[in-house]
């Protein structure tokens, strides 16, 4: 499959389901909402916590897939790629929380208090999780 393809999919989407590698190997899947970086680059941002297995897993091994799929659930893609993850908020008007206003403005649109949305990015302990996709495999309709 053609890797702009699934991209395009993906983008036609906000949900998916992440797969990171516990330490014995075996998978470790988290439904996630992630935002495309838009521009024709095979990346989407994802909003994580800092406390999360997902986040001990990728600091470990930054190998990922993220799989997408049709509401109807007969089209998906997977994607293969690698995860950086961003330093931890540390501070509501810290380049992180910035982040993370640009991707939910994004994602959701405009936030009624956008002074207790970065609070709550700190106190959640929030990161971003920089997915870049190398491939990809799935079924699209033709």
């Amino acid at each position: 499959m053609d890797l702009t393809e699934a991209m395009e999919f993906a983008e036609a989407n906000s949900r998916g389901v992440l797969t990171t590698l516990k330490r014995d190997g075996r998978p470790q899947l988290s439904n996630i909402f992630y935002v495309p970086d838009g521009g024709r680059t095979p990346v989407v941002r994802i909003s994580v916590t800092d406390s999360r297995a997902k986040v001990a897993n990728l600091r470990r091994d930054p190998r990922a897939s993220l799989h997408v799929t049709r509401d109807d659930f007969f089209a998906w893609v997977v994607l293969d790629g690698t995860v950086e993850l961003s330093d931890v908020a540390a501070g509501p008007d810290d380049a992180v929380v910035d982040k993370l206003v640009a991707m939910y403005r994004t994602g959701v649109g405009e936030h009624p208090d956008w002074d207790e949305f970065r609070a709550a990015m700190v106190f959640e302990g929030r990161l971003v999780a920089t997915f870049t996709a190398a491939s990809a495999y799935g079924m699209l309709p033709s």
